[in-house]
């Protein structure tokens, strides 16, 4: 087949285009031709292809993304947002921090292990081409139901993945969350998020300027693995009765993107790149007009000159392809024989595929045949931007009116004891040592909070102690009743998570899982979720840095729950001054923080016992949650307490029974005036928390809490080998713990 120039499109105009198989409509398609004033050749259509997929483009989803920019509170730690790889915000002392949270969903439940692998592999990039050294890695989970039969297809190959590729690369796995529900069955919700560290006058964008200055490919070699590879799987719901298009997984290796992180903060260290990009989603097809769309002229690539692992790769593949560890950077002549020295040094390879332009084109060449001649904005950054219909299910009123608030309580003592026990035994509230061991929370030496504490924290600075803390969290249920607050609830969950280590929360990033838009009850949800979600980091004061979109989640006519998954950021002075979870001191006064109320819609109860989702999802209050926040930073900045753990999934007895077999000690609560024993044990009201205080410490901090006009109750002490609430029931710690840790290997062993 001959070769299809640019030259050759311009002389046949009526040529056949596979442009629906590659997953452009009619109208895109159109466009393109429009743009160009001709048909598009092979080259251009591929590029087109992947660079306007909803994966990358965000075609359905930018018109509520915008408010995240407009509704941006004030907040001087900002130092990039939306629209770089990552978000960067100053943490003091002269160090920026660079974090960010992605979707590697469909390529997880096609190839668990490479899916996940290479989702790691990707977020790590993102955050290297920041400029950032990267400290640690998180990675939020959603699986079908724990006792499905795929799931153990699923699971342990997500896992392997996420441990096997982060321990090669000697990053710690701090902190994520993992979530069963048949929602999930179908399409598994395989978000990973990464933090990095530099100075700020170390931080790199990416653009490419500066006519001359060379365009050089670097790291692995491409090869035919994930071509259209996320770019397209993640823009088609999976449909369960008729194949799919289902292109290859790409391949990770973890210890040539260890080679490549090295080199690359080599090359950063001696100033050598004016720009960098990393190829992660459509390849070379995004990093090139990325580049060139972002800089001030534009960019000529001999495409010929790609190192390759499969010599049959056509123009179009190469462009497609999305093998792993490879970047792209824009580095000054004088530089290139430097940076090749670098790059040899780290065994990498490097090629120098181009330059910078003074035009205004991409021009891609074939062995001296031109295939590309785009505007680069135009495959960057102007795909088609669409306006939805939304609306609200007409099944919503029905599922809010099914309140949970109504659902046979426990009858006596003896059945609330059973239901505490089946509680923490569940899937989603029993410990997840199984999953969290096999990832290295604790190399580099750095970690000084991991899983299962409520946020994960590093030292950046090892003289000083600064650290810096982030927690994901996200509730499909909540956000399946109302996704509005199920939005505010997640950010609300993360900061309070944040907050309770002794951090102060600065910024967020999200991935915002959700079904096919094409379903105007499913834009509904993304829509509220995101309005919720700019509302209420308005008012919290944390800025959106970036994030994901993750659409078509989807089988057939079935949608995952809304899910939008939320990490917020923080930062502490002094990592010595952290507040575990553990209650490990006998005679600390257990103090619980914040208003009960009968709030169980979408609740772990209401699953647990009764397998029920409906009603409304708890309220929130965010002035509630800042001065929650405010109140745990100062008390552990101070210290006036020796533990605390936030109230979320579970409620109050959740909480104590995780803090009580984390610090090997039991507690005595007492039910407060006015409540009953099961409101106590089980709502899910936000904005609390369980504090241990210090008995010299007590008259402090209550007297702190009262001048701030924070509800705090003392519930109990810190005592014996038994959690026991007086006047129901008492369970030993040995009969929690066997309850709580034997149910994830007993599903997947």
């Amino acid at each position: 087949m001959s070769l299809d120039t640019v030259k050759h499109a311009t002389e046949t105009p009526d040529v056949e285009q596979p442009w629906a198989e590659l997953g452009l409509k009619k109208d895109e398609y159109e466009r393109i031709r429009e743009i160009l004033g001709r048909r598009p050749t092979g080259a251009e259509l591929a590029m087109y292809s992947v660079m306007w997929s909803e994966h990358c483009s965000y075609k359905s989803s930018k018109v509520h993304l915008k408010q995240f920019g407009e509704k941006a509170p004030e907040n001087d730690a900002m130092l990039v947002g939306i629209g770089e790889n990552a978000g960067v915000v100053d943490v003091g002392q002269g160090y920026a921090v660079t974090f960010k949270v992605e979707s590697h969903n469909h390529p997880s439940y096609i190839e668990p292990y490479q899916g996940a692998a290479t989702g790691v592999g990707g977020i790590v990039r993102d955050i290297l081409a920041m400029g950032a050294r990267p400290v640690a890695v998180v990675d939020p989970l959603r699986f079908g139901a724990a006792d499905h039969p795929d799931t153990k297809r699923v699971l342990p190959g997500v896992v392997a993945g996420i441990g096997g590729y982060g321990n090669c690369l000697g990053l710690p796995n701090i902190g994520g969350e993992v979530v069963f529900d048949s929602c999930y069955q179908g399409n598994p919700l395989v978000n990973a998020g990464c933090i990095g560290v530099m100075k700020h006058e170390d931080i790199h964008l990416a653009k490419a300027s500066g006519p001359g200055n060379k365009v050089i490919l670097y790291g692995a070699r491409t090869g035919g693995d994930g071509i259209g590879g996320v770019s397209v799987l993640a823009s088609e719901t999976f449909d369960d009765t008729k194949p799919t298009k289902r292109p290859a997984v790409q391949v990770g290796d973890p210890f040539q993107e260890k080679l490549l992180i090295e080199c690359t903060l080599e090359i950063f260290k001696e100033k050598l790149v004016a720009g960098i990009q990393d190829l992660g989603g459509a390849g070379l097809s995004c990093a090139t007009s990325e580049l060139a769309s972002a800089g001030t002229g534009g960019m000529r690539v001999e495409l010929d000159t790609v190192p390759l692992r499969d010599a049959s790769l056509s123009p179009e593949e190469i462009l497609m392809s999305e093998s792993q560890e490879r970047m792209c950077a824009i580095v000054e002549p004088q530089h290139v024989d430097r940076f090749m020295e670098i790059c040899e040094k780290w065994d990498v390879i490097a090629t120098v595929i181009g330059e910078v332009t003074d035009g205004d084109r991409l021009e891609i060449f074939w062995h001296g045949e031109q295939i590309v001649d785009v505007p680069p904005g135009t495959v960057a950054h102007e795909g088609p931007t669409y306006h939805r219909p939304y609306e609200r299910p007409a099944w919503q009123d029905a599922l809010q009116a099914d309140d949970a608030n109504k659902l046979p309580r426990p009858q006596g003592s003896e059945e609330l004891r059973e239901q505490v026990l089946k509680l923490v035994a569940h899937p989603n509230q029993a410990s997840k040592a199984w999953i969290t061991d096999q990832y290295d929370r604790y190399v580099q030496g750095n970690t000084v909070l991991a899983q299962p504490e409520d946020s994960g924290m590093i030292r950046i600075d090892e003289e000083t102690n600064l650290g810096v803390a982030i927690a994901t969290d996200g509730n499909g249920r909540y956000a399946k009743l109302d996704p509005y607050t199920g939005a505010q609830l997640a950010l609300a969950e993360s900061y309070r998570n944040v907050a309770a280590s002794g951090a102060k929360p600065l910024a967020i990033s999200d991935c915002l899982n959700f079904g096919s838009p094409e379903d105007p009850a499913v834009m509904w949800q993304f829509a509220e979720a995101t309005r919720g979600l700019a509302d209420g980091c308005q008012k919290l004061g944390t800025p959106v840095t970036g994030g994901n979109v993750s659409l078509y989640n989807q089988t057939g006519e079935v949608a995952i729950h809304p899910t939008p998954v939320v990490a917020v950021l923080g930062v502490i002075d002094d990592v010595n001054r952290r507040t575990p979870i553990a209650f490990a001191e006998e005679g600390q006064l257990l103090y619980l923080l914040g208003d009960t109320h009968e709030e169980f819609g979408g609740s772990a109860w209401s699953e647990v016992v009764h397998n029920h989702l409906g009603g409304l999802p708890p309220r929130v209050d965010l002035d509630r949650e800042k001065l929650l926040g405010e109140i745990l930073i100062a008390a552990s900045r101070d210290g006036m307490i020796d533990a605390a753990h936030d109230l979320s999934d579970g409620g109050l007895v959740q909480a104590v029974v995780e803090s009580c077999l984390r610090g090997g000690k039991g507690a005595r609560l007492v039910v407060p005036d006015g409540l009953d024993a099961f409101t106590f044990l089980f709502s899910e009201s936000a904005g609390r928390a369980v504090v241990s205080v210090p008995r010299s410490e007590e008259l402090r901090f209550t007297d702190m809490c009262g001048a701030r006009g924070l509800p705090a109750t003392r519930i109990g002490v810190v005592d014996g080998d038994e959690i026991d609430v007086q006047g129901e029931f008492s369970i030993a710690l040995s009969e929690l713990r066997t309850a709580h840790e034997g149910t994830i290997p007993g599903l997947l062993a």
